[in-house]
């Protein structure tokens, strides 16, 4: 056996050492380097993951990939017609019906979650998420109930993930000019708000269907239905008309408040109000007979809310919906818009009055005259393309991470989200107080309605009316079998 020489062999070792390391340096070359200018290389990119992904659901995919810094890793849906769409658009993403085996499955390939389904199934599927450590972005509102709302918002400063909430106009600049037309005290102290909509645009105030019918094959209604409990299909739910049914959707309120109520809740600094009251619309099946019907939303509601205002008196926070709006102002001319016309926002101060669309667009003094008489200097961060930036101000923030500079520029994280969506839900819940009815002792055709004609006394910290009780059922609904926080 040929002996081998040791300076034969250690040079032999060091042409390899120097050529491995060599070979090594070269293959790991910046992929922003190899990929050209604009190339995002795949270690940049958010790994996302959507639930909910047709209609709106849809809407979301598409803006969330829009921002060219995501990869869109898996889908799902218990819809598979509504989900084509999106499948068709990304067939490289796996397809599931049920979050919760896919979050199980993608736990190790995803970052991030964003949900968009019916407003009942917002909280699990967030929670499952964040427990698992994934930045979630929740379509509005951010729950179905003030308990979700309330522990979402604990479970993301536990879990340190990135929210944002998809209310896109908390990400426009209106909202942004009005903060800084009240801290420069264009208005004085704030005394009131008015909000309104012409929501709903669906039906409500009616009976649920007598007659079930089966469920579309391509629907799997046992998921669809997930934490409510079971009914049979019935027509004319799937897919939009379930916001008028209290079971899944939360009406007017859920469906426009977030957009509405959040500009005056942001200029205002608002936190949990202190009581809430409600008159809600009728629909009358017969003569001096009113309909009762408890599992749909009212067909219009007018909601006060009061808020501690330290050193101040309370502020009026008023909802009106169904088409119902306030008084106009003295300072609008008599042909000028109030709001956009079925939407809007009036904040009264001791010293004027100021109005914004929708979103907080178009934000203007009273009278309008002044609007362009003001220059007051920007001190608040704008986001990149304003409300059509709301994406990317989420995505840029998971990509950066909990507690960056781009994490604070947040537009709708759930430390702001679900305080705001706790007090729209608190107008449900005098709504649903409202309709609360008890059979009258020895007359069992006749009712009384104990809810109505009060006020109801809340609260904040415990989540607990104090003044009547069966509004408490309303703070938080217990799941079917197979679903939990």
């Amino acid at each position: 056996m040929k002996k081998t020489d040791p300076k034969s062999s250690n040079s032999r070792r060091d042409f390899i050492k120097t050529s491995t390391t060599a070979l090594a340096g070269f293959y790991i070359v910046p992929r922003h380097v190899l990929g050209g200018t604009g190339f995002i290389p795949p270690s940049d990119k958010l790994r996302v993951a959507s639930v909910g992904v047709g209609g709106m659901g849809g809407g979301d995919v598409r803006g969330i990939f829009s921002t060219g810094k995501v990869d869109m890793i898996a889908l799902c849906d218990v819809d598979d017609t509504r989900a084509k769409q999106s499948r068709d658009a990304h067939p490289k993403a796996t397809y599931y019906k049920d979050y919760r085996e896919m979050l199980e499955k993608e736990e190790g390939n995803i970052d991030a979650v964003s949900v968009s389904t019916p407003d009942h199934m917002h909280a699990v599927i967030a929670m499952m998420a964040m427990k698992m450590g994934k930045h979630v972005y929740v379509q509005k509102p951010l729950s179905h109930d003030i308990y979700e709302a309330r522990m979402l918002t604990e479970a993301a400063e536990k879990y340190k993930v990135v929210t944002q909430m998809g209310n896109q106009g908390s990400s426009g600049d209106g909202v942004r000019k009005m903060v800084e037309w009240y801290n420069a005290g264009l208005i004085g102290e704030a005394t009131k708000v008015y909000s309104w909509t012409n929501r709903p645009v669906w039906p409500q105030g009616i009976q649920w269907p007598k007659e079930p019918i089966m469920p579309p094959a391509d629907l799997d209604w046992d998921l669809w239905l997930g934490t409510a409990p079971f009914k049979d299909y019935v027509g004319n739910l799937v897919p939009f008309n379930w916001r008028g049914w209290w079971d899944y959707g939360t009406g007017a309120l859920g469906d426009m408040a977030c957009h509405i109520m959040e500009p005056p809740f942001r200029v205002l600094g608002l936190g949990y109000p202190k009581s809430a009251e409600a008159s809600v619309g009728s629909v009358y099946v017969g003569e001096f007979e009113r309909g009762y019907f408890p599992e749909s939303c009212p067909p219009s509601s007018h909601i006060t809310l009061r808020f501690d205002r330290p050193g101040n008196k309370d502020l009026e926070f008023h909802w009106m919906d169904g088409g119902i709006q306030p008084t106009r102002p003295e300072e609008l001319e008599a042909n000028e818009q109030m709001g956009d016309g079925g939407n809007g926002v009036i904040i009264e101060g001791t010293e004027g009055k100021m109005m914004c669309s929708t979103y907080g667009i178009n934000p203007q003094l009273l009278p309008t005259s002044k609007t362009k008489e003001i220059n007051v200097p920007e001190t608040l961060y704008r986001v990149p393309g304003g409300d059509r930036g709301h994406y990317a101000n989420w995505v840029e923030a998971c990509i950066a991470g909990h507690g960056s500079k781009e994490f604070d520029q947040l537009s709708s994280p759930f430390s702001v989200a679900g305080p705001l969506t706790e007090s729209v839900l608190m107008g449900n819940l005098a709504i649903r107080s409202y309709d609360y009815r008890i059979a009258r002792e020895g007359e069992e055709s006749q009712f009384d309605y104990p809810g109505r004609g009060i006020k109801l006394l809340w609260d904040g910290e415990n989540m607990k009316i104090t003044n009547f009780e069966p509004a408490n059922l309303f703070v938080k609904r217990e799941y079917r079998e197979g679903f939990s926080l």
